[in-house]
C-alpha cells in the first residue's frame, strides 16, 4: 500500500484525476475507506460504486477562485432561507449505490439531516445530497462529470448544476429529465429545489477571469 500511495502522489501531477483499481482483497468498507483518507489527508479521494479509487488533482487558481465565489453566493442564500445545511467541496457523501463523492458545493434538507446519528455527522454522511453543484476544471473530463452528476440523480438528488466556465454553460439534472444545457446565462434559478436562491454566473465569470493589474 506504501508503494501504492507512492505512485499515486507522483501521478497526481497529471493533468487527469488517477484511478486506481484495487485487488477485491484490499476491499473496504465505508468506515475503513473513512480513515484511508483521514491518514492521506493531503490526496482529495473519492470511491467509485465499483470500488475503484479516483485521486483528484489540486484546484488550480481561476477553479479554485470560482468555488469560493460559489460558495459565497450559496452561503449567503443558506443561511437566510435556513431549510438546509450546505457543504463545500471537501464534504464527502457514501451514496446508496456505494460510491464516496465530493461535489463542489452541495445542500441537504435539515429534516434528512435530523435522522443522521451524531457519529454519522462525523463521518461522510450516509447519503445522496439534494443538491450538487460541480465546476468543470481544467483537470476535468466533461464525460466524467457528466456521468458523475447522472449518478447524484439516479441516488436521489434532486437538482445538480455542471458549470463549463470556459464555454460558459450550465448543465441542468433534475430527475426524470433529459439534462439541459444553457449557454451564457447571466443567473440561474434554483426553484423549487432551492427555495429563492439564484446564482449570479455573470459574477461567476468575471470572478474567473484573470484581469491584468493597471
Amino acid at each position: 500500500m506504501a508503494e501504492l500511495l507512492e505512485s499515486i502522489q507522483q501521478d497526481c501531477c497529471d493533468p487527469f484525476p488517477v484511478v486506481v483499481h484495487p485487488e477485491p482483497s484490499w476491499g473496504m468498507d465505508d468506515e475503513q475507506f473513512y480513515k484511508f483518507c483521514r491518514r492521506n489527508k493531503d490526496l482529495r479521494i473519492e470511491r467509485s460504486a465499483d470500488g475503484d479509487l479516483i485521486i483528484l488533482a489540486p484546484a488550480g487558481g481561476s477553479s479554485s477562485h470560482g468555488n469560493l465565489e460559489l460558495a459565497y453566493q450559496f452561503q449567503v442564500w443558506s443561511r437566510q432561507d435556513g431549510s438546509g445545511k450546505g457543504f463545500d467541496s471537501s464534504g464527502g457523501f457514501v451514496l446508496p449505490n456505494g460510491a464516496a463523492r465530493s461535489p463542489d458545493i452541495s445542500w441537504v434538507r435539515n429534516e434528512r439531516l435530523e435522522t443522521l446519528s451524531q457519529r454519522d455527522w462525523t463521518r461522510f454522511l450516509p447519503l445522496c445530497p439534494d443538491f450538487v453543484l460541480e465546476l468543470l476544471s481544467p483537470s476535468d473530463r466533461l464525460r466524467d462529470v457528466q456521468e458523475k452528476m447522472a449518478e447524484y440523480i439516479e441516488n436521489g438528488a434532486q437538482l445538480g448544476w455542471l458549470i463549463d466556465s470556459v464555454k460558459k454553460q450550465v448543465h441542468v439534472y433534475r430527475p426524470e429529465h433529459a439534462p439541459k444545457v444553457l449557454s451564457n446565462p447571466k443567473k440561474i434559478s434554483g426553484d423549487p429545489v432551492l427555495r429563492g436562491f439564484t446564482l449570479d454566473l455573470a459574477a461567476l465569470w468575471e470572478t474567473m477571469e484573470r484581469k491584468p493589474r493597471r
